[in-house]
C-alpha cells in the first residue's frame, strides 16, 4: 500500500472551503498542517479539522518533515515569495490561480521547479469538470470541423454590489480584478481547448471606482478592473471574442459557443451561485437543431459536493498525486500556469497601448527569448 502525501495548507479562505475537504477526500493525501499569520486562528482551525500542525510563517511549514507538498491559496500578491519558498524546500506545490502578478514571476517558479525536480500543479479545475471534457472530446473529434468564430460570455455579478468592501481584490498591484479572478480561467482553457493565441487586443474598465473600507467605513479608490473585453487571433487564425465581467446583475453566466464549418458546440451554465455546477452541452451538425447531450457516466465524478468546487479539485490532486508518484511534470502545471499569466501580461499591455499586441510562443518564452 502506498504512503499518504503530507499537504499542508496555506490560504484558510478558499483553502478551508475547498482544499481541506477535498484533500481529506482523497485517500492518498493527509491535511498535517496549516498556515495562518495569526497563531491564534491557525490553532483554531487546525484543531477544527483535526490537523496536528499550526504555523505562522511559510518556513516553519516547510520545515516540517510531516510536510511532502504544500497547497496556497492566499491572494495573487503572495504567491510568488510563498511559492518560491515551498519549491527551494523541495515540496511539491499546488497553486491557486492567478500563477503570480507576472510573468516573469510565475517563470522563476517554473524553473525552481524544474531545478528542484518538485511537483507543481494549478488548479485549473475547468478541465476536469464532466461537461467540458466531453466538449474537449467532441473539439479533438473534429465535430464542428475547422473553427470559424470562438465566442465565450462569462457574466457573473459577484463584484456588482457596490457596496461590497474595499480590499486587495480591489487593487491592480495586488492581483485583483476579474482578469486575474476569472479571465487566467479563460485564458488556460482556450489554449487547452484551441492552442496557442497568436495576438490580442484588450480592453478594460471599472464600473464601480470606489468601495467602502471594512475598518473606516471611508471610500477607497478601485482601480482593478471589474469588466474586460478581449479580442483573440488563435495560431490557425480563428477568431475568439471574449467578455468577462463581474459586476453584471441576472448576467447570463458562463458560455463557450463553437461555430465552425461542419457543425456548432454550446457549452453553458447560468448558475451564478456555483460555478462549477449546471454545465450542459449542446450539439448541432451544420444546418441542423442544436440538442442537448447527455453526460456518459465514465466522465461523471463519483461524489458530488454542495460546493460544486470540490469534486473537480479532487481530480486535481488525483492527477497531482499520479504525478509525484512517477516523479513527472504535470498538466495543467507550473508551464501552464506560465502561459496564462503571460496572456493577462499582454491583455493589461494592450489595454494600456489600446492596439493589437503579438504574443511570444511558451517555449520561447520559458527558455528567454520571448
Amino acid at each position: 500500500m502506498q504512503s499518504k502525501i503530507g499537504v499542508a495548507i496555506v490560504g484558510t479562505g478558499f483553502g478551508e472551503k475547498v482544499h481541506i475537504p477535498g484533500f481529506k477526500a482523497h485517500p492518498r493525501t493527509e491535511v498535517v498542517a496549516v498556515y495562518h499569520r495569526d497563531l491564534e486562528k491557525a490553532n483554531a482551525i487546525a484543531q477544527s479539522h483535526d490537523v496536528p500542525h499550526a504555523c505562522t510563517t511559510i518556513e516553519d511549514i516547510v520545515a516540517l518533515p510531516q510536510v511532502q507538498a504544500v497547497s496556497i491559496s492566499t491572494p495573487p500578491f503572495l504567491h510568488y515569495e510563498m511559492g518560491k519558498t515551498v519549491l527551494q524546500a523541495g515540496k511539491h506545490l499546488l497553486l491557486e490561480k492567478p500563477t503570480a502578478l507576472s510573468a516573469i514571476e510565475a517563470r522563476d517558479l517554473y524553473q525552481i521547479a524544474q531545478q528542484k525536480r518538485a511537483i507543481a500543479t494549478l488548479d485549473f479545475e475547468f478541465r476536469f469538470v464532466p461537461a467540458w471534457q466531453l466538449f474537449s472530446e467532441y473539439l479533438a473529434e473534429g465535430y464542428v470541423g475547422q473553427p470559424r468564430l470562438i465566442k465565450i460570455d462569462w457574466l457573473v455579478s459577484s463584484r456588482a454590489d457596490a457596496s461590497r468592501p474595499w480590499n486587495w481584490y480591489a487593487r491592480k498591484e495586488t492581483g485583483g480584478g476579474a482578469l486575474g479572478a476569472i479571465g487566467s480561467h479563460a485564458f488556460d482553457y482556450i489554449s487547452w481547448l484551441f492552442g496557442p493565441i497568436k495576438r490580442l487586443c484588450a480592453h478594460l474598465s471599472t464600473a464601480i471606482p470606489s468601495r467602502p473600507d471594512p475598518k473606516s467605513g471611508e471610500m477607497k479608490p478601485v482601480d482593478a478592473d471589474d469588466t474586460c473585453l478581449i479580442m483573440l487571433q488563435l495560431e490557425d487564425r480563428t477568431p475568439v471574442q471574449v467578455c468577462l465581467s463581474s459586476v453584471t446583475y441576472q448576467g447570463r453566466g458562463h458560455w463557450i459557443e463553437v461555430y465552425g464549418s461542419s457543425g456548432t458546440l454550446v457549452l453553458g451554465s447560468d448558475n451564478q451561485k456555483d460555478y462549477v455546477h449546471g454545465f450542459r452541452l449542446w450539439a448541432a451538425p451544420a444546418g441542423k437543431s442544436l440538442t442537448e447531450v447527455a453526460i456518459p457516466n465514465r466522465l461523471e465524478f463519483p461524489k458530488n459536493y454542495a460546493d460544486g468546487r470540490i469534486a473537480p479539485f479532487i481530480r486535481v490532486v488525483d492527477q497531482w498525486v499520479q504525478s509525484i508518484d512517477r516523479g513527472e511534470e504535470m498538466t495543467p502545471g507550473l508551464k501552464e500556469g506560465v502561459y496564462s499569466q503571460l496572456l493577462m501580461d499582454f491583455t493589461h499591455q494592450s489595454h494600456q497601448m489600446n492596439g493589437w499586441l503579438d504574443v511570444p510562443q511558451l517555449e520561447k518564452f520559458l527558455s528567454g527569448n520571448g
